[in-house]
């Protein structure tokens, strides 16, 4: 503690934790607990009961071999690893001696080692506290030496030194000082002040999010009860106005007296639910479309069970974008629609388009009913898709394809763990500091309501899916990908497009969705890149004059060259973006009136919950 924070305390009445009371109230939880317990060890260990353990995968990602071969090529030529480690060591001298001299009240000799904090570290304890400021820089400058130790192996390839770091950083994380009571002086401070209820209390709700997992942890990381569809999120008026197995079609309701021609429909990713483009009022990109004068529809995905196990790639394909342009196209009259999908939702937009391109050319027509097409944090080019393709080698695809097997789907709660574990400082431990150890309830947060709200994947779509496109980058092979007889071919879409993609995303990397862009080489392409991450940089009204975005009307040879004569600005890309759809809206007609449909929306498939 800071001798600041030590005068100030001194005459504060601490609460001496009573031991008795304490004792107490460990054991009426060990009570609660018990029996928990019992089911876990009868549910994995009786024979008559166990399930198949073949599911639980000890090495997740397939490390073992990549440790293997970095220890070979690390013997090999052991000299790179001796400097790095004599330079650590120095590092690790320099820090300690420092340390002692700020404990000791004196002014530092040596420089400053410069390693980068994080927002972990925020407690001004880190800094002003001797201790606790060397606690925290010799655990960073470790976890700066491994990163550089595996960067620096000759011989091993990109891919097993990604896959390399990103198992050490899980372990990394996982040690920080942040996540024990004893070096966090946060909870400890914490301890201090409410003489140990905050542990107690942390244990009370370890024990709530294993009854909430049955046995299993299922970290809670917002107040679920604060939320509700079409009370508190996913508020936007409309009417379900078609459905079928695999979606349903909500138009909504239009705000302003007249409306664009043309109508748009919004193609979001089935691995999450669409009410992320709809989560509140002035945080609803849903909303704000409609306040400008588009006619707004929206593909609502269902939350599979086993029974569409057999549904497959271009059964989402027929049932859900094609069916919804042609009812679309019967309920406004128009001919054509403009699009806007979503993550996994583009790449099916894309496919979508390059489809009825193909089917045109082989029946000698010329119109597509897409009008426009924008792809928010969309690939087409798989090659450098980011952590997720370290989870996809063929032995851990034949792993899933195990799972999906004995279900029929792949469980919403495996793909949210793969999620949580890509941002595991944001997604688990900062909630196990928070809950367990600071024993406070964690915040109402909607996006977090969003995020924990899992949905599953069909067996056959999904297979398809991550064989073809992650595995395989089959989408940008002229015909490599076959449906209904017809090629799959990228260079033939000719409707314009517009792919806003988020600098800091670490599911659909810029770099990769810009190589995608230029796939569409018959198309009049236009790429926009905006600030933060996957999710953040594209639900960012500008009302709130958040972030900032980079514009260059002119595709480049590289990413790189694309983003050296970009023009930077303030805020939203949301305007931005409308000015560029606009020239392809149509003028404006009377608005049209919304008829009573199937259901209000959100309508009933959202509202299927899994986990």
């Amino acid at each position: 503690m800071s001798e600041k924070q030590t005068k100030n305390n001194k005459n504060k009445d601490f609460q001496i934790p009573d031991p008795i009371a304490l004792g107490k109230a460990i054991m009426e939880a060990y009570e609660k607990v018990q029996p928990l317990f019992e089911e876990y060890i009868e549910k994995y260990t009786n024979p008559n009961t166990a399930k198949d353990l073949s599911h639980i995968k000890f090495d997740p990602m397939n490390v073992r071999e990549a440790y293997i071969e970095f220890l070979e090529k690390l013997a090999q030529k052991p000299e790179k690893y001796f400097e790095i480690q004599a330079e650590f060591v120095q590092d690790w001298v320099n820090l300690w001696q420092n340390s002692m001299q700020k404990f000791m009240g004196e002014k530092p000799l040596l420089p400053e080692i410069n390693i980068k904090s994080d927002r972990r570290f925020k407690a001004p304890e880190w800094e002003e506290s001797a201790i606790f400021e060397f606690i925290k820089k010799s655990y960073l400058l470790t976890c700066q030496q491994v990163e550089k130790t595996i960067t620096s192996v000759e011989g091993l390839d990109n891919k097993q030194k990604e896959k390399l770091k990103f198992q050490a950083k899980l372990l990394t994380d996982a040690m920080s000082p942040t996540n024990f009571a004893i070096t966090n002086p946060e909870v400890i401070k914490e301890t201090i002040d409410t003489g140990g209820k905050n542990l107690v209390k942390g244990f009370e709700n370890l024990l709530e999010d294993l009854k909430r997992g049955n046995g299993d942890l299922n970290i809670s990381t917002t107040k679920y009860e604060a939320f509700e569809l079409g009370k508190n999120v996913a508020v936007t008026k409309g009417q379900v106005i078609y459905q079928n197995d695999l979606m349903q079609l909500i138009q909504y309701e239009p705000k302003t007296k007249n409306v664009f021609k043309t109508p748009l429909l919004v193609i979001p990713p089935w691995i999450n639910k669409y009410y992320i483009l709809d989560l509140r009022p002035k945080n609803s990109l849903i909303e704000w479309l409609v306040e400008q004068g588009h006619s707004v529809f929206i593909i609502s995905w269902v939350n599979p069970t086993a029974k569409l196990a057999k549904k497959k790639f271009e059964d989402y394909m027929f049932e859900g974008v094609i069916d919804a342009v042609e009812q679309i196209k019967k309920v406004t009259g128009e001919d054509q629609v403009n699009t806007i999908g979503y993550c996994l939702g583009g790449t099916l937009l894309a496919t979508t388009m390059a489809y009825i391109e193909g089917k045109n050319i082989r029946s000698k027509k010329s119109k597509t009913p897409i009008k426009s097409a924008t792809f928010l944090t969309t690939l087409l080019d798989f090659q450098h898709a980011g952590d997720m393709k370290l989870f996809l080698d063929d032995e851990q695809l034949e792993h899933l394809d195990k799972i999906m097997k004995e279900h029929g789907i792949l469980q919403g709660k495996e793909m949210q763990k793969t999620f949580s574990l890509m941002r595991a400082n944001d997604l688990i431990w900062s909630f196990v500091v928070n809950n367990y150890l600071m024993g406070k309830e964690p915040f109402p947060f909607d996006l977090l309501y969003w995020n924990d709200d899992c949905t599953n994947m069909p067996a056959a779509m999904h297979r398809f899916y991550l064989r073809n496109m992650y595995r395989d980058n089959n989408l940008v092979k002229a015909g490599k990908i076959k449906i209904d007889g017809i090629g799959i071919d990228l260079s033939k879409i000719k409707s314009p497009c517009h792919f806003i993609s988020t600098k800091e995303d670490h599911i659909a990397p810029w770099i990769a969705t810009y190589e995608g862009a230029k796939r569409l080489v018959d198309s009049d392409v236009r790429f926009t890149l905006a600030a933060s991450g996957h999710i953040a940089g594209i639900v960012n009204p500008p009302e709130k004059d958040k972030y900032c975005y980079w514009v260059n009307d002119k595709m480049a040879d590289t990413p790189e060259e694309w983003f050296n004569n970009t023009i930077k600005y303030k805020g939203s890309w949301w305007k931005y973006w409308q000015e560029w759809v606009v020239v392809y809206s149509g003028e404006k007609v009377t608005a049209r009136k919304l008829k009573n449909g199937l259901e209000p929306a959100p309508g009933s498939y959202v509202k299927i919950r899994y986990c």
